[in-house]
């Protein structure tokens, strides 16, 4: 017996000797992680002040997710909105939509129509041939001047590789997927060509996506929330409607979707390197399903409702240098952007169909970015530049006859540009006594918007034009110690600036169905600033355990915010046949977010690994504490109602509930497995923006409910092949995400084969 009792401690040791060391190499690989992001060249994240997640090639294909939006929500620290399961709208720090940055190669996705609602964009990236996803946590205007408030997404796609030797290298791969919970079919192939000189790489990725099941174990309080009971379709000639068979199933709500990459890559010379980037991503028609839901007088309003294709060409030429005269590094890149999206409504039994609110977006850049290194410093010099162009049109169909009527556009039905331009500077300092890295920089921004009206008869607005010119200084500064080997503490202070777009100035647009509001054009507001602190702390603790926490207050001033409105005197207005509220973006006198996160990571036996995150903000905008505004007040009967009431301040929008993720995975060999909870906490209707974006008629009537889901995922390699098995929703619970119209999915078995060579 006492043998037997010395060998199981002596076992016991031993494995805890072996995760001691696994914690202790996991933590030192990735603080000295390269990211890119930062400051436009590599550097470690070790030196880098701001909080940055980096969401390697490795993650994500054993992720497995069905868009970048999915892949997001599994990382845990990436809040995801969506209305329709063709959109993913990822929240960063309360911010989203507009005030997050997308950039994919380098390149700005954001245009002069995104929108500070809820965005789909973000899934016109592939998430199949991305190297990596590094996500910015805080102002990020230094690098990429405005709209990166809350944050920035940086997606990079992967390389052409070049051949080693003589010998033309041949690599590549491709996997198929099948998920039960919406009939998901995707493939997918990449095929890379290299020569010593040359070097080809190509991809293609199509989906098929049938309409979404929800989960069958509902809140208990609510055991029909979000259920399909009935939809809307044509019994000879005439919108009827009828009962879903199985209310489960999201009726309408599939779609299909495909996305291609070709990059050419030319190596001049050990110093210099072309290279040619074209993506392009399209998709069929996206059912907006929230929209589908809206009643109007107890029946269904809309027969249709649904987004065109939505497509996106990019073209890039880069070309990079090393050692370029005075300079270490030099990168250019040249760009060019093609962007259509349109919107379908019809309403119930309507002959005429809003048909083809067409935006069709161009844009030409440009971003040059050097850097030089000496002795303990790194400094990163650019310039930028886009312009953005739009044109907005729209009919009014008759779907009987085909004949076509005016009808109001989006936006402005004339000429609408935008041009962006900035200088910036970013520098990194280490210390020589390597316990101190200073990290600072400054940006000059310009951006000049001109819109004009050639129609005016629809609403007859008060002005026909609308100019803006608008420049501002930005900066950042920041200081890393590092007082021992596994710790790392950080302070950030840093500046954001978002010019308002056409679509903050001049947009038109229903707003909500159930509170019959309506938001109209105001040429009169100004840029959004905010002023950002952020402490952080990254700690081993032995060498078993470490922790990470980040602490950020966020001073936001000239927030834009929906609010009521006046239209030529009048509060009110008949907008698609209904009178509705006039709502139009203004510009808060004060805001302000603040926020922890928190993450621990464990090896408590060999080949096991624990990790857990949290994330908690909160965020409130104050009026000029005299007028009415509106907000939801509990009523007696414990129903919510929309009130006019005096308030000091009000809830933000956009703002999630507390949220994470908790998992357990085991990895040995070829076999991988991973048992993980995401939970998002309650959001109570008290706490929703009455005239933002939080789409409460969604919500039960209490708000949006606290949920969590367990979910399991594994894989077994024998290569070239990797069999892929995911349960998600082990218990098959009915929930949404916050400001979500659209449920998630119910219980869901996903099988995949993958095959590299």
């Amino acid at each position: 017996m006492r043998k037997i009792t010395i060998a199981f401690l002596a076992s016991v040791a031993g494995l805890w000797a072996n995760a001691q060391e696994t914690v202790s190499d996991s933590a030192s690989k990735e603080l000295s992680e390269v990211v890119i992001s930062a400051s436009k060249f590599p550097e470690k994240k070790l030196n880098v002040s701001q909080r940055i997640d980096v969401i390697s090639s490795k993650y994500i294909s054993r992720v497995n997710a069905q868009n970048t939006g999915d892949l997001l929500i599994n990382t845990g620290n990436v809040f995801v909105q969506k209305s329709q399961q063709g959109g993913s709208s990822p929240v960063i720090r309360g911010f989203e939509a507009s005030r997050v940055l997308l950039v994919v190669d380098g390149v700005r996705m954001n245009n002069l129509i995104y929108r500070a609602g809820h965005l789909q964009n973000a899934i016109t990236v592939d998430q199949n041939m991305l190297s990596s996803m590094e996500v910015l946590y805080g102002p990020a205007s230094t690098i990429y001047g405005s709209d990166a408030l809350g944050g920035v997404v940086h997606f990079r796609t992967k390389d052409p590789v070049l051949s080693s030797n003589s010998n033309t290298l041949v690599k590549g791969s491709g996997f198929a997927r099948y998920s039960s919970a919406n009939n998901e079919k995707t493939v997918h192939e990449d095929i890379n060509l290299g020569w010593k000189k040359f070097a080809w790489l190509q991809s293609y990725t199509y989906s098929d996506f049938g309409d979404m099941r929800m989960g069958k174990n509902y809140p208990s309080d609510y055991p029909t929330f979000g259920r399909r009971d009935s939809f809307m379709t044509r019994i000879n000639g005439i919108d009827t409607v009828v009962k879903n068979p199985d209310p489960q199933v999201q009726k309408f709500s599939g779609y299909k979707q495909w996305d291609m990459l070709q990059k050419l890559l030319f190596k001049q010379s050990e110093n210099v390197s072309h290279t040619l980037n074209v993506q392009y991503s399209n998709t069929t028609n996206v059912p907006r399903y929230d929209r589908l839901q809206d009643k109007r007088n107890g029946t269904l309003r809309y027969a249709e409702w649904y987004y065109g294709p939505q497509e996106r060409l990019l073209t890039a030429y880069e070309l990079s240098i090393a050692k370029a005269g005075w300079f270490d590094n030099i990168n250019l890149n040249l760009n060019y952007q093609d962007i259509e999206e349109s919107r379908y409504t019809r309403d119930y039994r309507r002959y005429d169909r809003l048909d083809g609110r067409v935006e069709k977006v161009k844009v030409a850049g440009f971003v040059l970015d050097t850097r030089k290194i000496w002795g303990g410093n790194e400094l990163t010099v650019g310039i930028d530049g886009q312009y953005n162009t739009l044109k907005s049109t729209a009919s009014r169909v008759n779907i009987n006859t085909g004949a076509s009527t005016k009808l109001d556009t989006r936006y402005p039905n004339g000429k609408n540009s935008q041009l962006n331009a900035g200088l910036f500077a970013q520098h990194v300092y280490k210390f020589k006594n390597k316990k101190l890295v200073l990290n600072d920089g400054l940006r000059l921004q310009t951006i000049r918007l001109q819109s004009t009206i050639t129609d005016n008869s629809f609403l007859n607005l008060p002005f026909t034009e609308i100019e803006q010119n608008n420049t501002t200084v930005t900066g950042n500064v920041g200081l890393v110690y590092l007082p021992a080997a596994g710790t790392k503490l950080s302070v950030n202070l840093a500046s954001g600036f978002r010019a308002p777009n056409v679509d903050d100035l001049a947009k038109i647009f229903e707003s909500s169905t159930a509170a019959r509001q309506v938001v109209v054009p105001n040429a009169n507001i100004k840029p959004e600033r905010t002023y950002n602190i952020d402490l952080g702390i990254s700690q081993n603790i032995g060498k078993l355990i470490r922790i990470e926490a980040t602490a950020f207050y966020t001073w936001f001033r000239n927030a834009l915010v929906k609010a009521p409105y006046r239209l030529n005197g009048q509060d009110s207005i008949v907008y698609n046949g209904v009178l509705s509220q006039v709502l139009a973006n203004t510009n808060a006198n004060k805001a302000y977010l603040f926020g922890v996160s928190g993450a621990v990571y464990a090896n408590f036996a060999t080949h096991f690994t624990f990790s857990s995150q949290i994330n908690f903000t909160e965020g409130r905008f104050q009026t000029d504490a005299t007028k009415n505004s509106s907000v939801y007040e509990k009523q007696a009967n414990g129903t919510y109602a929309l009130v006019s009431k005096k308030v000091s301040s009000k809830p933000l929008d956009h703002i999630p509930p507390a949220f994470g993720k908790t998992s357990i995975s085991y990895q040995n060999k070829n076999f991988f497995a991973e048992a993980f909870a995401l939970y998002n906490g309650w959001k109570k209707l008290d706490d929703y923006n009455a005239d933002g974006e939080d789409n409460a008629q969604y919500a039960t009537a209490d708000g949006m409910p606290g949920w969590a889901t367990f979910n399991l995922r594994t894989s077994y390699s024998f290569k070239p092949v990797t069999l892929q098995f995911t349960v998600e929703n082990i218990f098959d619970r009915n929930y949404r995400y916050f400001a979500s119209g659209f449920s998630a999915p119910g219980r869901n078995f996903i099988i995949a084969a993958r095959v590299e060579f």
